[in-house]
């Protein structure tokens, strides 16, 4: 007999599936098939957000959050490389303020390699990733600053945002740059949908990285958990309605009658 608290077989049938969707669309991703994904607005729009900023000459600000080296700062990291890739085809300037080193030290590599992964190393500038402060106000201020000193004509928000995202969002909106946030703070997002022009909401933060770089191994990944997700709300359809189903055969018809007639008899008893 199994022991409680340990998966049972269906539950390593369930867990072998996944596994098996993943590595299948890695492997047809991988064989060059191409892989659809629904458009994700506020990514799609980082195009634009790129030629605005080029058009007005005026530099770009990715705010990586006040998080630290976590999977939340990475995955800004990943959206930080696509982002200055784009700016480095226009020269375009990218401006990083950081609030924890380890993020301030990744930063400046991610910076420099996406400059020499476009043929343009000479144009990246040391001074323009920053370590600002590892006090959250502080770091807010001096992300502040930058917007309005710098007249930067795009604000990028990806990482973990907490009281000061409305500060943020609100000054971006005052230097009437086009800002496009993405958190998986929850608490965070209505500011970020009522001050910017794009807010990437829930799992499509952790889609960024396969959406931006189409790289196969991401996009197989991604798209085998998609089909996860569907093959587990399918069977959690399939498993309540045979519960209701199996709840239903072994009620007896003749227990509605019994107890509706026993409390119809006490109720006049009672009145007798």
């Amino acid at each position: 007999m199994a022991q409680s608290g340990h998966a049972n077989f269906a539950v390593y049938i369930v867990e072998g599936l996944l596994v098996f969707f993943i590595l299948f669309k890695i492997y047809v991703a991988r064989r060059g098939r191409e892989l659809y994904i629904r458009r994700i607005a506020g990514l799609s729009s980082l195009e634009e957000a790129v030629g605005r900023a080029t058009e007005m000459g005026r530099p770009m600000l990715f705010v990586p959050g006040i998080g630290g080296l976590d999977v939340v700062g990475l995955q800004a990291m990943a959206i930080l490389s696509n982002v200055v890739r784009k700016a480095a085809k226009f020269s375009t300037r990218v401006i990083v303020p950081n609030i924890d080193p380890l993020l301030y030290t990744i930063s400046e590599e991610v910076s420099k390699e996406a400059f020499a992964a476009e043929g343009n190393p000479e144009q990246f500038n040391e001074d323009d990733i920053r370590f600002l402060s590892s006090d959250q106000f502080a770091y807010t201020a001096g992300v502040v600053g930058i917007m309005h000193r710098e007249k930067t004509a795009t604000v990028l928000y990806f990482g973990w945002f907490f009281a000061e995202s409305l500060i943020l969002a609100e000054n971006g909106q005052l230097a009437g740059a086009i800002q496009i946030a993405g958190t998986p703070s929850t608490t965070q997002i209505p500011f970020f949908l009522a001050a910017c022009d794009y807010t990437i909401i829930g799992d499509e933060y952790y889609a960024a990285s396969a959406y931006l770089s189409r790289e196969p191994t991401l996009l197989g990944s991604l798209v085998g958990q998609d089909y996860g997700k569907l093959l587990i709300i399918w069977l959690i359809i399939v498993g309540a309605l045979a519960v209701t189903v199996s709840a239903l055969q072994n009620t007896s018809p003749m227990h509605i009658p019994t107890w509706f007639e026993t409390n119809f008899l006490n109720y006049f008893l009672k009145k007798g």
